[in-house]
């Protein structure tokens, strides 16, 4: 909700949906607003029944109407009230998991209206409020689709989200240097080390010219979000360097970047 107000959105939370029609009528009285962002959730339960006449005399009548779907994997629900420590408010008896299947099946008449579904199983809050602003105040298409790039350590494990995983690892390793070994592949040092290599270039060049052909045809099969992960040995040297190098392209060509490195602070 904060990220539609940043947007010069007038938001409303927890509406009941049967106000939703008035709600619209006050509003388009009003010719300053313009934008309005409306968030209807479980708690609404006893309107959600409500809902779908509703939304579809609503679209009739306004043009411009998008029914956003948030959703995530049972996994990240199940961590956020743990983290939260807050009750599933379907689950009076305290089982989140129980509290979790009742709520897809109630709001899976909403799912199956909804123009957008969008999974935030990948983002932080961070991560959607830059997606949200990116894909829909965006006027091209790659910003539909939002880069994660992640460098990271194959002994501490490949990132969950990863969806295409380049491994980095038969790259002279900087730690192996002890010069270098305290310093990380930010350091101007270290990546000069690693690029020096003759087999870089080449690697870092066919790896381009991959992400070049497959993100294009990712957006037209419409997937909004991808996880690029890069690992090394440790998470500190090289896959760090090359991270740095994809990320600067891919925004270079105009597509949302966020970069992460995992493992820099490991040992």
């Amino acid at each position: 909700m904060h990220c539609f107000e940043d947007m010069g959105y007038f938001c409303v939370d927890n509406l009941p949906a049967s106000l939703l029609p008035v709600f619209t009528e006050l509003c388009l009285r009003h010719r300053g607003i313009l934008k309005i962002a409306v968030v209807i959730d479980i708690r609404e339960r006893q309107f959600l029944d409500e809902f779908p006449p509703i939304f579809t005399d609503l679209k009739r009548a306004i043009r411009n109407v998008t029914l956003l779907f948030l959703e995530a994997s049972d996994d990240t629900l199940r961590r956020r009230f743990s983290e939260t420590r807050r009750p599933h408010p379907l689950a009076p008896d305290g089982r989140v998991e129980a509290g979790i299947q009742e709520e897809r099946r109630v709001l899976a008449p909403l799912r199956a209206m909804a123009d957008r579904i969008l999974d935030t199983s990948r983002f932080n809050v961070h991560d959607l409020k830059t997606y949200i602003q990116e894909s829909l105040l965006g006027t091209r298409r790659e910003d539909t689709l939002f880069v994660s790039v992640v460098s990271f350590g194959f002994k501490h494990g490949i990132p969950a989200e990863s969806d295409l995983v380049f491994d980095v690892r038969f790259l002279p390793n900087p730690f192996f240097v002890e010069a270098l070994r305290p310093r990380n592949g930010l350091d101007p040092e270290v990546a000069r080390h690693v690029k020096e290599h003759p087999g870089y270039a080449g690697f870092h060049r066919r790896i381009e010219d991959l992400l070049l052909y497959l993100i294009p045809e990712y957006v037209r099969e419409g997937k909004t979000y991808l996880t690029i992960a890069v690992g090394c040995t440790g998470g500190r040297h090289r896959s760090v360097t090359l991270a740095e190098e994809i990320a600067a392209t891919l925004r270079g060509r105009g597509y949302p970047i966020r970069i992460t490195h995992r493992d820099l602070d490991k040992e």
